[in-house]
């Protein structure tokens, strides 16, 4: 028997793998390891698919000095637009959109360190008057909030609060300088406090090895979360890692296979930068991944929600919500 059926039968029997045991799938053949990957996925999660949407709901001058973004104050980028939160009229209108689309999930997204007291009030009355003008479920991003905080946002009408941790605690001060891996992790655990549930993944090829992909994924699991975003960097000109080389379809599809025997019941999410690969993610959606982030990105063109909805019929899949 192979290491990956091997490891494939102890997922289940309901066993976690250990963190040696992912590095070790990191040398099994890609076809064998993908193929089981998917054979996990219709056991624990059947044909179930979970889109969302996002909508850039304040762009501007961050500042942080994350290395990969082209939002933040740091770095000299293409990225010249700026403008406060947007209104109620148009995050209303967004949400309707996506709805028509047959997207079940529509998630703000904010740039900054966080939202303000008064920026929050704000954007509960919005999110209050999404949930009563359409049937869609609200996720939103707006940074290292506190728990009293996620507590408006909760009653206000969201279900579940997006912090990407980005890659391994080890690798992370390499990344970002003005906030810490600890300060994501409390947002998180915050948000759940709050009853809401959580979603968090990172950025592939931003110079990790895979053993900090893999250190990612066990602390995703370690903080219970089941909505996991993979994204992939999109090299931005102006920013750090603007010469990065970009990951193979290979690459992808091992690390999407990797972490769905890491957190075999968990939604893997493809999310930017899948339209980098020639693909638009067919092959990591035949081979673990049952999710993904559709439509356009926050600084990047993405893939229309159109398009997904045909492939993801193509492929047998169903749209519905992962509601833990």
């Amino acid at each position: 028997m192979s290491l990956t059926e091997e490891l494939k039968q102890k997922i289940y029997t309901g066993a976690d793998i250990t963190k040696d045991e992912a590095l070790a799938l990191v040398n099994e053949p890609l076809d064998e390891l993908t193929a089981a990957a998917n054979e996990i996925r219709e056991k624990m999660c059947g044909n179930r698919f979970d889109m969302c949407t996002i909508i850039n709901g304040k762009c501007g001058r961050c500042s942080e000095d994350c290395k990969y973004c082209a939002q933040s104050a740091h770095y000299h980028t293409d990225c010249h637009d700026t403008y406060p939160l947007l209104s109620t009229e148009e995050l209303v209108k967004g949400a309707k959109y996506n709805k028509e689309q047959g997207v079940l999930r529509y998630s703000i997204v904010t740039s900054g360190r966080c939202l303000s007291d008064a920026e929050i009030d704000q954007v509960c009355g919005s999110i209050s008057e999404i949930c009563r003008q359409v049937e869609i479920e609200v996720c939103v991003s707006f940074g290292l909030l506190g728990e009293e905080q996620f507590q408006k946002i909760q009653e206000a009408g969201a279900s579940r609060v997006h912090c990407n941790l980005e890659s391994s605690r080890n690798y992370f001060p390499k990344i970002c300088t003005t906030h810490t891996y600890d300060e994501k992790i409390e947002t998180l655990k915050a948000a759940k406090r709050a009853g809401l549930s959580i979603c968090s993944g990172g950025i592939m090829g931003l110079g990790e090895t895979m053993e900090d992909r893999i250190d990612m994924a066990l602390t995703i699991r370690e903080l219970g979360v089941k909505s996991i975003p993979v994204n992939l960097l999109n090299p931005i000109k102006g920013t750090p890692y603007e010469n990065n080389r970009l990951l193979t379809n290979d690459e992808l599809c091992r690390i999407v296979a990797i972490f769905r025997f890491i957190i075999p019941d968990g939604d893997i999410r493809l999310a930017g930068g899948r339209g980098l690969v020639g693909d638009k993610g067919e092959r990591c959606f035949r081979g673990g991944a049952n999710a993904a982030i559709s439509g356009d990105m926050l600084t990047t063109a993405g893939i229309t929600v159109a398009t997904d909805m045909a492939l993801i019929k193509e492929l047998g899949y169903k749209v519905e919500l992962l509601t833990n």
